[in-house]
């Protein structure tokens, strides 16, 4: 990959950060920190004329001629969009975009896992959504790691319809947030520096994917969904009157009993890793 077309790169990822139009300060510092320490001389131009709106997606694309840059670029651009969550409309037509620009084939819009939703009771709900979790942490591309928060906030999110709460993306993410889980800032400069700081081990090869965005095994995946989902289901239920303290008591109580199910559920796990399709997935949390 030439010099030019990692830089390309470069400003594809800054134009997807803001791409929602609500870039939090943490990310962005995050973000051009990862692309700081990869060496790129240009960076502080780059990010004034993202900020000036002087970059477009079409001249970037065009830059990149080669079957891995141009993968590089959409899958780091794909990672950002969805590193604090599901896209939200902006920038699912910023992806719509580029990858016109690139030439890539369309995405599927419908993905391949049970929704999570309908009339199922809560129980069966959260076990369904932990074993996503769990599968998307057992699948060769690391990558799907961001795919994990996307799938834990939406199973707050219904919960609380369940419950009759009024929720938006933003409280569900603080209750996330108290538990420890979300980590946006960490994983967006994990994604950076995996995809463009290790370009010989392959794309992506060493993102460190999981719930804590640490190394996480997906019993630990499995085992942080369930407690999320049983404390949202106690939060909820109860009116919001839960402490932090007594959120996180009850998160370790629900992780231990989920590292007692894990075993049973191991198989089916497996099983779904076989069939999950990330970017499918991605499409399905919107």
């Amino acid at each position: 990959m030439t010099e030019s077309e990692q830089q390309a790169i470069i400003a594809i990822a800054l134009l997807a950060s803001v791409a929602d139009g609500r870039a939090a300060p943490e990310e962005k510092t995050a973000l051009q920190s990862a692309l700081g320490s990869l060496g790129s001389a240009n960076l502080e131009a780059v990010s004034r004329k993202v900020a000036a709106g002087e970059l477009k997606v079409t001249d970037l694309a065009s830059q990149l001629t080669s079957d891995e840059s141009k993968n590089l670029a959409y899958q780091t651009a794909l990672a950002i969009c969805h590193a604090d969550g599901a896209a939200n409309e902006s920038e699912t037509a910023f992806l719509a975009e580029l990858g016109r620009a690139l030439g890539l084939p369309a995405t599927a819009e419908v993905g391949t896992l049970p929704p999570g939703g309908g009339a199922a009771p809560i129980d069966d709900l959260i076990l369904n959504q932990a074993m996503i979790a769990g599968a998307l942490d057992l699948l060769p591309d690391k990558l799907a790691g961001i795919a994990i928060i996307p799938v834990q906030l939406r199973m707050v999110y219904q919960i609380g319809q369940r419950h009759g709460q009024q929720l938006d993306a933003n409280q569900a993410k603080d209750l996330a947030g108290t538990l420890g889980i979300g980590v946006t800032a960490q994983l967006m400069e994990g994604v950076v520096r995996s995809a463009l700081g290790g370009l010989a081990k392959g794309i992506f090869g060493g993102l460190i994917g999981g719930a804590t965005g640490l190394a996480a095994g997906a019993a630990v995946t499995f085992a942080s969904t369930y407690a999320l989902g049983h404390v949202a289901n106690q939060y909820y239920a109860q009116g919001r009157t839960l402490s932090a303290a007594d959120l996180r008591a009850l998160f370790a109580r629900f992780q231990d009993e989920a590292r007692t199910i894990f075993p049973k559920v191991e198989s089916q796990i497996q099983q779904q890793a076989k069939s999950l399709n990330l970017q499918n997935l991605l499409g399905s949390l919107r």
